[in-house]
């Protein structure tokens, strides 16, 4: 379970009454998510989601969190909408914990989605890239290209843990990809952490987007690469091209990418894949053997990025088909 601090039910009764949203129900941890404690809250008046944030999310970013959801959700878009305390605050803290309540979004998520879930998510991709333009705040990738050789380094020789020559390989491969990143194309706001899990659907519609708490400033494609690897790898890790074009092909439907953005897919994708493999480097040998949540194998994504270095061209994630 995704919960790293208990909240007892007197604590909770206390933080409750600084709000108007009705006497509990049930309180419950929710599995989903690694980051931050999440539970959902059910009360007299509606159910809610508190989130006690944790980990790598930083008190001073939570502004723009929830400026950036507060201004998507004046765009139309479905997402979490933070609810204010009698006083008018929206963030709070809980445990010693930063936190806040925010609104439930009806919908489940969808471990492998199908090709319409793709073309839909692609869709609300950039929709979401067009709408969070306008916002006050902004927030610098903290996991962006110039972290991955810091991150690794963090590890080191224990990389070889995880198989022969491992770190040698992963240097390589890091060097490669960041020796060929690119500098000028178009940049806003992404949410950097779009996976299923954080997208709801009703049937095969979209209902929410979710967990913006990787959300900052970076090339609006690398979002479309992260998107690919989250999305469009089947269990046996092998491509779906079919998900793959429908996801660009709905991304595109709302937003055109231009020639350069198309021609620098496949290292954005690699540079998500070695991003992902790193993190979850770093956890899988820092996470406490008795730890709540299980840390995710870094290998999954190593086998993605092996597929991305192989490839000759953006064709092969269904362009120009």
């Amino acid at each position: 379970m995704a919960v790293y601090t208990e909240v007892d039910d007197t604590t909770l009764t206390e933080f409750l009454s600084n709000y108007d949203i009705g006497s509990v129900i049930s309180f419950a941890g929710i599995a989903e998510g690694v980051e931050n404690s999440n539970y959902l809250l059910r009360t007299t008046k509606a159910h809610f989601i508190l989130t006690l944030y944790e980990k790598r999310v930083q008190a001073d970013d939570l502004p723009f969190f929830v400026e950036l959801m507060e201004h998507l959700a004046g765009k139309g878009m479905n997402c979490p909408l933070p609810v204010a305390a009698k006083d008018g605050s929206v963030l709070s803290e809980i445990m010693g914990r930063p936190c806040a309540i925010f609104t439930f979004l009806d919908g489940t998520s969808s471990r492998f989605p199908n090709r319409t879930k793709c073309r839909n998510l692609g869709t609300a991709l950039a929709q979401l890239h067009i709408n969070a333009e306008g916002i006050s705040k902004t927030r610098p990738n903290a996991l962006g290209p110039e972290s991955w050789k810091s991150l690794l380094d963090s590890v080191g020789s224990r990389t070889n843990e995880l198989g022969d020559d491992m770190l040698m390989q992963v240097e390589k491969r890091l060097a490669h990809i960041t020796s060929n990143w690119p500098n000028d194309l178009p940049r806003g706001i992404i949410h950097a952490d779009l996976f299923p899990n954080n997208v709801l659907f009703m049937g095969d519609d979209l209902t929410g987007l979710i967990d913006f708490y990787f959300a900052c400033e970076d090339i609006l494609a690398y979002d479309i690469g992260i998107c690919l690897n989250s999305w469009c790898f089947e269990a046996d890790g092998s491509f779906n091209m079919t998900k793959s074009r429908a996801l660009i092909n709905g991304y595109q439907s709302v937003r055109k990418l231009s020639d350069d953005e198309i021609n620098n897919i496949p290292v954005l994708a690699a540079g998500s894949a070695m991003r992902f493999f790193l993190t979850r480097l770093y956890d899988w040998m820092n996470t406490p053997k008795d730890a709540l949540v299980s840390p995710k194998d870094p290998m999954e994504y190593w086998s993605i990025l092996r597929f991305h270095q192989s490839v000759s061209g953006p064709s092969a994630y269904g362009f120009y088909q």
